[in-house]
């Protein structure tokens, strides 16, 4: 009797599952949300860690020794072209000079009596009256007199020229820095300061940077026409734009041009200097600043785009669920070009017309068969706008 018991709750077990069996196949599709496949043309960039540096950094050089006697300028405020910054005492360069002044006199009261004397000897040769070997001796005396005034000018110009090193003046308008040197200082001479100070033109800056010999050859071949004509003329507006990313994460809001690329590699390090400059118009950039300096390397023509969150990765292997015509699941793997904010660049795998999973990627399998909902995704990036 009980076995019968047993035998009649198994069938009963037996029934109730089929009959789930049965509901669960007839179930409707399940909703899924999609996205489509973008299609356009879209940049790749690269970043690299630049440095910057003014239009011109003029350093203030104390051409001659000396103690400093007067600073005449603000530290870190604009200085005007021709502004005297620095004075260096100036009295045993004036004593220089008018020693130099009274052998110049010198020289020219001797060259003077040789003058003479090679004019009073000319008749008298003519007429025999000296012998030609005196007349010799009178013009090289003459010769060389006429030499010593001009070494004597030369040398009251050159400590002219040193009187007016103790003047050091501003060469161009700009911005000067911090003042390595105090009054009352002796400069000029290591270890004493030599380098006093450093002033900027920022109205533009120059950013540098390195770029290796691979990315080089891509953006010579990109953008090679563009990078030729804005070296042959300046004012060619090219197409690389250059982005500049601060130190607080923020994009600068000006572009810069790439106008210069150096003319070799490093063999050490296999890189390139390049170097982009940007205009500085409110004075944001600062000479030695370091920033980020975003290239486009390569634009991709007709590429195709998908949200990353689409994507399943596993052991370098990407993956995604595709929707077909007939509404069925299909997964597809994927190779990867670039990674562009939240989208990846499909460069095998998928089509344009393909509509991929966008959500519930851990509850759908391929065979199954869903109704696909196109949904937009929300980017939060802002690189493809």
């Amino acid at each position: 009797m009980k076995s019968k018991h047993i035998l009649v709750l198994l069938v009963s077990v037996l029934l109730v599952s089929c009959n789930k069996d049965k509901e669960q196949k007839q179930a409707p599709p399940s909703e899924i949300k999609v996205v489509e496949v973008i299609q356009k043309d879209v940049p790749i960039y690269s970043e690299f860690v630049g440095q910057a540096f003014g239009l011109y950094d003029i350093p203030i050089r104390a051409r001659v020794e000396g103690f400093l006697e007067g600073i005449y300028f603000k530290e870190g405020e604009p200085v005007t072209k021709g502004q005297l910054l620095y004075a260096i005492d100036s009295q045993p360069f004036q004593a220089e000079v008018a020693s130099q002044q009274s052998k110049v006199a010198e020289a020219q009261s001797l060259l003077v009596n040789a003058e003479k004397e090679l004019n009073r000897y000319k008749p008298l040769a003519a007429k025999n009256a000296v012998s030609q070997s005196d007349l010799d001796a009178a013009q090289a005396t003459y010769d060389a007199a006429l030499a010593s005034v001009e070494a004597a000018k030369a040398t009251m110009r050159m400590s002219q020229i040193n009187l007016g090193y103790t003047k050091m003046k501003s060469p161009i308008q700009g911005i000067i820095g911090k003042t390595e040197a105090k009054i009352g200082e002796f400069v000029g001479r290591d270890p004493n300061p030599v380098i006093l100070n450093t002033v900027s033109r920022i109205d533009t800056i120059r950013v540098q940077f390195f770029i290796t010999e691979g990315q080089y050859l891509q953006l010579a071949k990109e953008y090679g026409k563009e990078l030729k004509e804005k070296g042959k003329n300046p004012e060619y507006e090219n197409k690389v734009k250059i982005n500049l990313i601060l130190a607080d994460g923020e994009n600068y809001p000006h572009y810069g041009f790439i106008d210069f690329i150096d003319r070799n590699i490093d063999s050490s390090t296999g890189s390139l200097l390049v170097q982009a400059s940007f205009p500085n118009p409110k004075e944001l950039l600062r000479p030695g600043m370091y920033t980020k300096v975003k290239i486009p390397i390569e634009n991709v023509k007709n590429a195709l785009l998908i949200p990353q969150r689409c994507v399943s990765e596993l052991q370098g292997q990407y993956s995604v669920y595709v929707v077909n015509s007939e509404n069925t699941i299909e997964a597809k793997q994927l190779k990867i070009k670039a990674k562009i904010g939240d989208y990846y660049i499909i460069k095998e795998g998928l089509k344009a017309d393909d509509k991929v999973v966008l959500e519930g990627l851990q509850k759908v399998g391929a065979g199954m068969v869903v109704i696909p909902v196109v949904t937009e995704f929300q980017s939060q990036s802002s690189e493809l706008e």
